[in-house]
């Protein structure tokens, strides 16, 4: 026999050892239940047709929102937008305190522009860095 025959006459053989194989839960039609219990909270029994399947989670976190809800990133992404539509209101503004090129005085509300932004930004920092409260 050849090398190659040999390999995939073992290549056959090996295909019904590498098929999955199916929980014992699955194939005896049992249903699933999946549940999260707070702090002391019992979890329920299982019974003969259902299986519960119990996560618990600190007190602190029963009237939370879901973490994989809650928004993630900076505040400017999950800022409101009516805050949004402030911001809008001066762009294209030209004149005086505008901060803009165009026009007398436009250079004049840069300074003003940049110490908001900084206001703005030590704000979040130090709401991103308060715990939040129980």
């Amino acid at each position: 026999m050849s090398k190659l025959s040999l390999t995939l006459t073992a290549a056959v053989l090996a295909i019904p050892a590498l098929a999955p194989v199916a929980p014992a839960q699955a194939q005896s039609g049992a249903k699933i239940s999946e549940i999260i219990v707070y702090g002391t909270d019992p979890c329920p029994r299982s019974t003969d047709d259902e299986v519960v399947v119990c996560a618990r989670k600190p007190e602190a976190e029963r009237y939370r929102i879901p973490e994989k809800l809650r928004t993630t990133g900076s505040l400017q992404s999950r800022q409101s937008w009516a805050n949004r539509a402030i911001a809008l209101e001066t762009y294209g503004k030209n004149g005086i305190n505008s901060c803009s090129p165009v026009g007398p005085g436009g250079f004049t509300g840069c300074n003003q522009q940049i110490i908001a932004q900084a206001f703005n930004e030590r704000g979040e920092q130090n709401q991103a860095d308060t715990a939040p409260e129980e």
